[in-house]
């Protein structure tokens, strides 16, 4: 699998709903990326199954 999926998520700081791209070429990853709305570091934990379902674990960046 390549190419990028976007993946809805709720940002742990203020509670509103953003999108992420996920890598679909690499299983695991973890990154961090500023939410688009507050702007605040989130911690990404993605994973992508043998049967391409993606799971997005967003933590905060100061747990």
């Amino acid at each position: 699998m390549n190419g990028q999926e976007e993946v809805s998520i709720v940002c742990p700081y203020c509670g509103e709903p953003i999108s992420v791209l996920v890598d679909m070429s690499i299983e695991s990853q973890r990154y961090v990326e500023d939410c688009e709305v507050c702007c605040q570091p989130m911690l990404l934990d993605c994973t992508i199954d043998a049967g391409g379902r993606i799971a997005v674990d967003a933590r905060r960046g100061d747990d």
